[in-house]
């Protein structure tokens, strides 16, 4: 066995809070820490790129002064065992903007964009995740056969700590809650 066909020591070990804290940008690019474990998610296509985009502009725009909507930040979800989440939007407190690492009490809305391979943890482990952590709004957005998207939006009981289904927007998603937005997939 040649050294090029042994996986690093980080992808066997768990890793802390630590010594996540301290790995570059560079390094934390393309992963996410589960259950103090990396794991490497594949470059997305240009088309998921696109509608993570499309989107976070438009809630960026919406949201007002006090939110801001970004893609590829980091959300940590949790210290021991470390678990950090990168959705594909977070809309987070704008006076939390060089807060480091976002929090769950930071976010009022994560958007996941399913993409193939993704489908499992989108729709149920990450859903589930960000609302143990109290995350109060959970979109995903998955991409149709037609090319047209659906978008499925979830709300959070507080007392169960669970998503309750919201409306589901083919294309163009119209709401009222976290706050007042329109966005339009249609044309993507």
């Amino acid at each position: 066995m040649t050294a090029e066909m042994v996986a690093p020591a980080w992808m066997h070990d768990q890793i802390t809070a630590e010594e996540y804290d301290s790995w570059s940008e560079e390094q934390c690019a393309g992963i996410e820490i589960v259950d103090g474990m990396v794991v490497v998610s594949p470059s997305a296509s240009k088309r998921h790129n696109r509608v993570a985009r499309i989107v976070a502009n438009a809630l960026d725009t919406a949201a007002g002064d006090d939110w801001n909507a970004d893609t590829d930040i980091d959300v940590r979800l949790q210290d021991v065992p470390l678990t950090n989440r990168r959705p594909d939007v977070v809309v987070y407190r704008a006076d939390s903007i060089d807060v480091t690492p976002t929090r769950p009490e930071h976010v009022l809305l994560v958007v996941e964009v399913v993409s193939p391979g993704s489908e499992t943890t989108d729709r149920i482990v990450k859903a589930d995740q960000y609302a143990r952590a109290g995350i109060a709004f959970y979109w995903r957005i998955e991409q149709a056969a037609t090319g047209v998207p659906l978008i499925y939006t979830y709300l959070l009981d507080p007392a169960t700590r669970a998503y309750r289904d919201g409306d589901v927007f083919t294309a163009v998603v119209k709401v009222s809650a976290p706050f007042p937005a329109k966005i339009d997939l249609g044309q993507i």
